[in-house]
């Protein structure tokens, strides 16, 4: 209302209140004209072509999606005379006409653009949003995964699946489509939900047998003689080479024969050993599908591998024991895939390291390791086994050492060599089975320790028992009575 004032005061002149009147009538056009309702249409359903009606332009701002690399036609009612983006770089606008423009959308983000007549006067005020178009996203995956629920949205550069689907195959599948169609994996935020059975837990049995034979054999002569001033003394002394030396078993050393200057001792080493190993673990392991678990039941001991400024050894833990380690991916109700790596150590020496001691510090023996492992990749049914190692083994050792020649004598060569045997089997299985579980309720499960109740001071002095004993009817770990071999057995 100012302006209006200054244009009717009595002192301006004729013609600039002509001039004056004539702008406030096109102010009071153009405000009655804002007055409309506003509302902007698509020509012919065309999402990329937009008609602004006479009733829209209402001076407010109004906003639109367009699609990156895509244009859309905006269309007005008046006459603009100029358009103004506002960020160039996401936004780029084409004048045809007075009445009609081009927008394109060149990079993914949000703009805005100004829309003014002759007078440099606000038609329009549109607020802009470029986003990719995933129509053809949305497609693909109708058509590639008819059974699943998936819905994509954009968020700036990123796309967002959320929905659901049967199995996680599917739910990668999905993102990798998803990845490929905006052309990095990075920008694809996946929210989608399996709908089956996701947890698995793996059965592992590893059983081995071992059987090994030792026989030891060797006979040591050493005689001594004179004739007249000449003196003679001979001795064989036959080693095990094989073993390194004697285990032990028959030793019939200081025996021998005396008669004038002659002597002749013998002695006489026979051993055979028998020896047989079982091995069996069965670990159990559940993980949720895609998701890997470990599990170590053993230990671990110190290895020296260097030394610090301060001349301190520094030491490094190996494990060992029973270990499991698998990453299952569940493809479909009967189908699970997983990736094993499983492993059975034990301390042992052979193979062991004797680092040498000092006049101060005594020597340290670092124990070798022997181990069983195996890791594969593979597919199987849920409750399905398959052995994933197998090893079958038969080494066999046979060492003679004596005296060249006299070994070889029929009979009496016994006397002068000694025989080192050894053989051994290993059969080594390894199976795995997995199952799709479900949770259960925890009154359901038992423990190894339920039921265990510990001897009292009676039992254990006078009946020489470790544990609690209790009869069957109605029985309880605090029940002591005894009828009979009932109850938990404990070797």
């Amino acid at each position: 209302m100012s302006r209006f004032e200054n244009i009717l005061r009595p002192n301006v002149p004729l013609a600039a209140m002509r001039a004056g009147l004539k702008k406030a009538f096109i102010m009071l056009c153009a405000v009655s004209m804002a007055s409309a309702p506003m509302t902007i249409a698509h020509a012919d359903g065309d999402p990329d072509h937009v008609r602004i009606e006479a009733s829209a332009l209402k001076g407010g701002s109004r906003s639109m999606v367009l699609g990156l690399n895509k244009a859309a036609i905006i269309e007005l009612p008046v006459d603009a005379s100029d358009v103004l983006v506002s960020n160039p770089k996401i936004v780029d606008a084409v004048v045809r006409t007075n009445r009609r423009t081009y927008l394109i959308g060149m990079a993914v983000g949000q703009t805005n653009a100004f829309f003014f007549n002759d007078k440099g006067q606000q038609i329009l005020n549109l607020e802009i949003s470029v986003e990719r178009d995933l129509s053809r996203l949305r497609q693909s995956l109708r058509t590639y995964f008819p059974g699943s629920s998936i819905e994509v949205q954009a968020m700036n550069d990123h796309v967002v699946l959320s929905g659901s689907v049967a199995n996680a195959v599917e739910a990668d599948k999905a993102r990798d489509i998803a990845a490929r169609y905006i052309g990095n994996k990075d920008n694809v935020l996946s929210m989608l939900s399996i709908e089956g059975k996701e947890q698995v837990m793996l059965k592992v049995t590893v059983a081995e047998m071992q059987r090994s034979v030792i026989k030891q054999l060797g006979i040591d002569l050493s005689s001594a003689a004179s004739i007249g001033d000449f003196a003679l003394k001979v001795a064989t002394t036959n080693q095990f080479s094989l073993q390194g030396s004697a285990l032990g078993g028959l030793d019939t050393s200081g025996s021998g024969y005396t008669a004038g200057s002659t002597n002749i001792d013998s002695a006489l080493k026979a051993l055979e050993r028998n020896s047989l190993v079982r091995t069996l673990a069965e670990p159990n392991l559940t993980a949720i599908s895609g998701e890997s678990a470990k599990f170590l039941a053993g230990g671990e001991f110190p290895v020296p591998v260097s030394r610090d400024q301060q001349g301190n050894v520094v030491l490094e833990f190996k494990p060992y024991g029973v270990g499991l380690n698998f990453t299952p991916v569940v493809m479909s109700e009967g189908r699970i895939s997983l990736k094993i790596s499983t492993e059975v150590s034990e301390l042992t020496t052979e193979g062991s390291y004797v680092i040498a001691g000092t006049d101060t510090i005594s020597g340290q023996t670092i124990p070798g390791l022997r181990v069983r492992r195996a890791e594969t990749t593979l597919e199987l049914p849920s409750g399905g086994s398959i052995v994933m190692a197998g090893l079958l083994s038969d080494q066999t050792r046979h060492n003679i050492d004596g005296v060249p020649g006299l070994k070889d004598v029929p009979v009496l060569g016994t006397l002068f060599r000694s025989s080192d045997y050894q053989k051994s089997e290993t059969e080594l299985v390894v199976i795995v089975t997995p199952y799709l579980v479900d949770p259960t309720s925890r009154d359901r499960l038992t423990l190894p320790t339920d039921g265990f109740a510990p001897a009292s001071d009676m039992d254990a002095v006078l009946m020489g028992r470790l544990n609690a004993t209790y009869g069957s009817r109605g029985g309880s770990p605090s029940d002591r009575r005894l009828e009979g071999p009932v109850g938990y057995v404990v070797e």
